[in-house]
């Protein structure tokens, strides 16, 4: 297949280089490249010692294309997302998917591309971008695809095959809501919290006034789950199940329980928020929004209340925008449940 990547980031490039490594003829969209279609490469490096150099295209223009896409893999944050779809505006139909953490990238899609085939991804890995087009995975982790609309059955599976083929373990799955809210656990772990507050996500796990934070939150989103019909189900990498059992035993015993993993399971890469905050201080946008603000909404929307999601998509808003309220909140975790406690937010039962 030839497939367009739009996004250079680590995400879009580790996926388009494993899809290079089974294959496929990959075209990936990057700014300040050239227009028109140049031949390149990329070296997929990790975990432990592995090392994969495969052949990509890079392009500047979507108009510098000179072959239509099979696939169009968006691998945009999800505050571009509108911008990534209208680049590809010039092929209507061709099948779609999207790996953006959170809840609300599908939607996107479909409302802008009504007669595109449409697959979502959640990708449990941890990667990031090194020097020398290279891609650094932290953690062996895998995806997990599934419908979302059109007759994308022979598609969907051949991209399950492509991606194992290329060295990342992939699973699909019937229910793409199902799915993604099922990641959207796991993003919600050390994430948030340690953002406003500039803490490792380790840190924040070892307070147990924290845990109690973190563990409010996914009990919060795990209730709205359950109001939508929607199991946590086992993602390649990330056994949303057992985060869910965990999340309800006795706090002193979670967190026990959940410390190394935290610890351990991203490899000793900074969750995305805290590493935005840190690396681009300046840009006052975050996917917060569809992270914990999704909780919200949709909660709000099916009558659950999730103050804490509320308090922390609305604290991580502040500290993005303004310096100061983020000095304020730095290394301060009575100041984070300060906060909480003023928004009149109660310990669910």
């Amino acid at each position: 297949m030839r497939i367009l990547v739009v996004g250079a980031g680590s995400v879009g490039s580790f996926l388009g280089g494993t899809l290079a490594a089974a294959g496929h003829e990959i075209a990936i969209l990057r700014r300040g490249q050239e227009p028109t279609e140049s031949r390149g490469a990329l070296e997929l490096v990790g975990p432990g010692p592995e090392r994969r150099r495969v052949e990509i295209v890079w392009v500047g223009s979507p108009g510098g294309i000179t072959r239509p896409p099979d696939l169009i893999l968006l691998a945009v944050k999800l505050y571009d997302l509108p911008a990534a779809v209208e680049a590809v505006a010039g092929w209507p139909s061709a099948p779609t998917l999207t790996v953006q953490n959170g809840i609300g990238a599908e939607e996107e899609v479909a409302a802008q591309r009504p007669a595109a085939g449409l697959l979502a991804g959640s990708l449990t890995t941890a990667v990031e971008l090194g020097p020398g087009d290279r891609v650094l995975r932290h953690r062996r982790g895998g995806i997990g695809l599934a419908p979302v609309r059109g007759d994308v059955a022979p598609l969907l599976a051949e991209v399950v095959r492509s991606f194992a083929s290329g060295g990342l373990p992939a699973r699909e799955y019937r229910d793409a809501a199902a799915m993604k809210w099922s990641k959207l656990l796991g993003n919600l772990v050390g994430n948030a919290a340690a953002a406003i507050l500039d803490l490792e996500p380790a840190v924040v796990y070892a307070d147990a006034r924290l845990f109690a934070i973190e563990r409010r939150q996914l009990l919060e989103a795990l209730a709205v789950m359950d109001a939508l019909g929607l199991r946590p189900l086992a993602l390649p990498g990330l056994d949303a199940r057992l985060l869910a059992l965990g999340m309800r035993l006795p706090e002193p015993l979670g967190r026990l329980v959940f410390g190394p993993i935290v610890r351990a399971g991203r490899g000793g890469k900074m969750p995305s928020l805290l590493l935005q905050l840190r690396t681009r201080p300046g840009e006052r946008r975050t996917e917060v929004a569809w992270l914990n603000g999704a909780v919200a909404r949709v909660g709000q929307r099916m009558g659950i209340s999730t103050p804490v999601n509320q308090t922390l998509a609305a604290l991580v808003d502040e500290v993005a925008g303004d310096p100061e309220r983020r000095a304020w909140f730095r290394g301060r975790p009575d100041r984070l449940l300060a906060a909480i406690s003023a928004a009149g937010n109660a310990k669910p039962s």
